[in-house]
């Protein structure tokens, strides 16, 4: 962290840290983890609010100085929600001139349209169930492509029917892996299973592995 870092070279960081990748196509994969602090959503499933407020400011190369230091080559830019801060982009960039395998998580609420086309964006599409549908930007779904992937987490039959139909008036599976993840507190994964199944749906049934290892663990 360098206090003389201009304003535009820094963010505002809850955590860097090494684990596994929990979700996405790279599950399973050590990824190095770069926590933004702040998001403008309330989700009510959330299980990161630990990251809405606080962190240090930290500048861009420092940043990317710390990713180095773990030697992996997965790292996965998330918050929060990480696109809040403008300058996500500018890290972004540099991750992946560094070389790294670099993927974005963000809430789908905000505009991707400036993440460089090196990274693999994932969009976590808000459902009814999380208490944020209205904050979709429904634009983000259009500008994706083969190298990114779409999150449905459902809290139940409705979330599950509603993202069915998103599915389809999107033709999501067309343009991109498509991921379904039951909630934990909310909807029994067999059951989810079951019904991706029953509907032979074009999607990739996900459950979070860094929670069934480490719970909701800071850091892990």
């Amino acid at each position: 962290m360098i206090n003389t870092v201009p304003p535009r070279e820094r963010l505002r960081v809850t955590e860097v840290f090494l684990s596994l990748q929990g979700e996405s196509d790279s599950v399973g994969w050590p990824t190095v983890f770069v926590r933004l602090t702040g998001c403008p959503l309330r989700c009510t499933y959330c299980d990161t609010a630990y990251a809405f407020d606080g962190g240090q400011w930290y500048g861009i190369d420092d940043i990317v100085q710390q990713v180095a230091q773990y030697g992996v080559r997965h790292v996965c830019v998330t918050g929060g929600e990480p696109l809040a801060q403008k300058r996500c982009l500018v890290l972004l960039q540099r991750l992946c001139d560094a070389g790294y395998c670099v993927s974005l998580e963000t809430s789908g609420a905000l505009d991707v349209a400036g993440v460089d086309p090196r990274v693999s964006r994932i969009v976590d599409v808000k459902t009814p169930g999380s208490g944020e549908q209205g904050r979709n930007h429904w634009e983000n779904l259009s500008l994706l492509n083969a190298h990114d992937q779409v999150k449905f987490v459902l809290c139940g039959r409705e979330d599950y029917d509603w993202a069915c139909t998103i599915l389809r008036e999107y033709r999501l599976a067309d343009r991109c892996m498509v991921l379904f993840s039951p909630s934990k507190s909310d909807l029994d994964a067999r059951t989810l299973a079951d019904w991706i199944i029953a509907d032979r749906l074009p999607v990739r049934f996900q459950m979070q592995l860094h929670k069934l290892l480490w719970d909701d663990e800071p850091g892990r």
